[in-house]
């Protein structure tokens, strides 16, 4: 299906991760299903998916279950299965070097040190994805990283956190819809 995406909200499975900072591209994949009136459901991809119209656009949305560090066990199958290259990936996944409540998205790059990132370079065979890179800044002088990204939101964070996730489905919508550089232009300035 040439004209497919396929787009892929990282996180870990399981109700003790639901609402951390690591799950938010999750997140925004179960607010995208929402807007599309589709369900996720269990799939071969060792994840939960559902193909639904977004900003008008034919897409696969999936969220692997395969924990965060191996997201490319379940995302590149599903990728070759519905023969979506990897210009037509969109992953969603948080991101410590962007302060809480920004976005930025971008084709390409490297992991920078983000487990998941890495999986799904190494099972798609490319870096030319599309992210949606979802600010959770970075932990507080003596906190691991570890524990901060498996930890939930501050309370000053907590109400803002809809809102962002919302706003990353706007954003991933443009992308679609509109191209990456007018996705890029009104959504890596906005601030939640």
């Amino acid at each position: 299906m040439a004209d497919l995406f396929l787009i892929a909200g990282l996180g870990n499975p399981g109700s003790k991760y639901e609402r951390t900072r690591h799950n938010i591209g999750v997140r925004v994949v179960q607010r995208l299903a929402e807007r599309a009136g589709v369900s996720l459901a269990k799939s071969k991809f060792k994840g939960e998916s559902a193909k639904a119209r977004i900003a008008g656009v034919e897409a696969l949305l999936l969220t692997p279950h395969t924990y965060m560090n191996l997201s490319g066990e379940s995302v590149g199958p599903a990728a070759r299965f519905f023969d979506v290259p990897p210009e037509r990936v969109v992953v969603l996944h948080d991101e410590l070097e962007i302060p809480f409540g920004r976005l930025r998205l971008k084709q390409g790059g490297g992991h920078a040190g983000h487990n998941g990132l890495k999986s799904l370079i190494q099972h798609l065979g490319s870096r030319d994805f599309h992210r949606v890179r979802v600010g959770i800044g970075r932990p507080p002088p003596g906190q691991e990283v570890a524990a901060y990204v498996l930890n939930g939101h501050t309370p000053d964070e907590l109400p803002r956190v809809p809102e962002l996730i919302d706003v990353a489905a706007d954003a991933t919508e443009a992308l679609l819809s509109e191209g990456l550089v007018a996705a890029m232009n009104r959504y890596n300035s906005t601030q939640v």
